[in-house]
């Protein structure tokens, strides 16, 4: 049976189809920046142990957790920041045979959890002038609370003000060479080129989501 239904009825049924898709589509330059930013914080991670110092840190978690918020649909906005540091985490924490689960790493969550919080607040006007200034905000958030819950848990610090400022700025060596400060530096510059590179990504997304809605749009109702 021939169908009655004219070409309007297959541009309705295409403009339905369409904007799920195309919003996917949005996503794809962005989640493969994230995908690359967590291989190359695996990657340094295990760099790290052979000497690679100047690399330390150079991961923009605080970043990912930001962007995610503001830009990504509900369901993706924490799942994706958390469920990449977990994957990360898990695998250079097997490398070192360190517990993947332990109250530092759970800090991490919270610390990433509150970052994304921001990144909420700004999902109606995220832009480069909104989140380079948030992005500064949450690598310093996740740089104090991290530090200082190692401050108050490990007992080689003093419970003062001069322990506090010693894990803020040197660390203890036992940990690391790299003082603590090199680990913000690296961090703070990180989370910025990322969020850079994160705005740049979405607007490239939403290029290829017009670019799917003209062709839409205009493609012969009884083409393909």
């Amino acid at each position: 049976m021939i169908s009655r239904r004219g070409p309007a009825a297959f541009g309705a049924n295409r403009l339905c189809i369409c904007p799920e898709t195309a919003r996917f589509f949005r996503m794809i330059p962005a989640l493969l920046l994230v995908f690359s930013a967590v291989a190359y914080r695996v990657t340094t991670g295990l760099l790290i142990h052979s000497g690679a110092s100047w690399l330390s840190n150079f991961a923009p978690l605080a970043a990912i957790a930001l962007c995610s918020a503001a830009y990504f649909p509900k369901k993706y906005k924490f799942a994706v920041p958390l469920v990449t540091l977990f994957i990360s985490d898990a695998l250079i924490n097997f490398r070192y045979g360190a517990p993947l689960l332990d109250p530092q790493i759970l800090c991490r969550y919270v610390a990433l959890g509150l970052i994304g919080c921001i990144g909420l607040l700004l999902q109606n006007r995220a832009s480069l002038k909104t989140l380079l200034p948030a992005s500064i905000a949450g690598s310093t958030i996740f740089y104090a609370i991290t530090n200082a819950f190692s401050w108050l848990s490990d007992p080689g610090y003093a419970k003062n003000l001069g322990g506090l400022i010693h894990a803020l700025t040197v660390g203890l060596p036992q940990y690391s060479a790299t003082p603590s400060w090199m680990f913000f530096r690296n961090a703070l510059l990180s989370d910025l080129v990322f969020t850079l590179l994160f705005i740049v990504c979405m607007n490239l997304g939403r290029s290829i989501e017009r670019s799917c809605a003209r062709a839409a749009a205009f493609r012969p109702a009884g083409a393909g």
